[in-house]
């Protein structure tokens, strides 16, 4: 079922909670198209739309909405004008942070009554950065796939360039479309990007403090999975595993922990499966068999493999080294 949304001609589908009888209504953003009629915002490029918010005169909704995005999103927050959760926990969204967002993303938003917004987008669609260089790197912008608790925070001087780089995108947007366009939108764009690389990265340095704090949770939490027996209910530790119990993304966690160590939250488990099976294999007269269950491996081989690839010996080769 769908119905129209503050008077605005787009729809949102509505999906039967199983819990509830009260319908979410979420609406989907698979064009530029679908976020430009949604705002009254003249579709100059298919591919690609730069966004001010603030001038636009439609009313903002009330009450609780959904966005599934299909198109890669930024928006720079420039007034606080609801709660938007993705994921377990609410995004740190207040005036002067930058949100991003990647296809198949769904955002949760709770308006504030009758308060407009005052928000900067840069929204593209993937087919603009297919066989460009751009196209090819996106992967590595992590922060698209960053979730609860992990927005980006700008300075006034961050806020300016920020602004300037989509001032210079929205420029080549507004110029009749020519053999240059594509290209000269996709360098910009990936500048941007590149600076909220940095700025993100100079926030992982500001938060130090913070960072710390989830830095220890994970040792924790890596302590405790081989305390009892979730080894040997659940298998090998994921990285995912680790960041939901610290409520972050895997991405978001992945930066973070080498940002700070520089080491890779995988290095980091590895190096404890590997000083545990040490310990073991030492301390106590437990089968290889026993202690790789104990460990959370499926089978021995993959045991013996995963040891001898840290150590360049089998778990065998090495007891009987340290015993001699």
């Amino acid at each position: 079922m769908c119905t129209s949304f503050s008077g605005i001609n787009h729809y949102f589908c509505r999906k039967q909670n199983e819990e509830d009888e009260d319908m979410e209504r979420i609406l989907k953003i698979d064009s530029i198209d679908d976020y430009n009629r949604l705002y009254g915002i003249e579709t100059r490029n298919p591919l690609v739309t730069v966004a001010d918010i603030d001038r636009t005169s439609l009313p903002m909704a009330d009450g609780e909405v959904s966005y599934n995005y299909g198109v890669y999103a930024l928006f720079l927050k420039q007034t606080y004008c609801g709660d938007m959760t993705y994921g377990r926990m609410p995004y740190d969204y207040q005036e002067g942070t930058v949100t991003s967002f990647a296809p198949g993303q769904v955002v949760h938003m709770k308006y504030r009554p009758n308060v407009k917004p005052r928000v900067l987008g840069l929204l593209f669609h993937p087919d603009l950065v297919r066989g460009t260089s751009l196209g090819q790197e996106i992967k590595q912008y992590s922060f698209f796939s960053y979730s609860s608790r992990e927005a980006l925070h700008l300075s006034e001087q961050e806020k300016a360039i920020f602004k300037d780089c989509l001032d210079k995108i929205k420029i080549e947007i507004e110029r009749p479309i020519d053999g240059h366009s594509r290209k000269l939108i996709c360098r910009n764009i990936e500048l941007l990007l590149d600076y909220c690389m940095r700025f993100y990265e100079r926030q992982f340095i500001t938060r130090h403090e913070a960072n710390t704090d989830i830095l220890e949770k994970f040792e924790r939490e890596l302590d405790a999975y081989f305390t009892g027996d979730t080894a040997m209910r659940n298998g090998l530790p994921t990285v995912k595993y680790f960041a939901e119990r610290c409520f972050l993304s895997p991405n978001y966690f992945g930066d973070l922990i080498k940002k700070e160590t520089g080491r890779t939250p995988q290095d980091y488990i590895q190096g404890r499966i590997i000083g545990l099976a040490k310990e073991l294999l030492l301390g106590t007269t437990k089968t290889v068999n026993e202690i790789s269950y104990q460990l959370g491996f499926q089978y021995s081989q993959h045991f013996n493999r995963y040891f001898k690839r840290s150590t360049n010996m089998t778990p065998m080769e090495y007891r009987k080294q340290e015993n001699r």
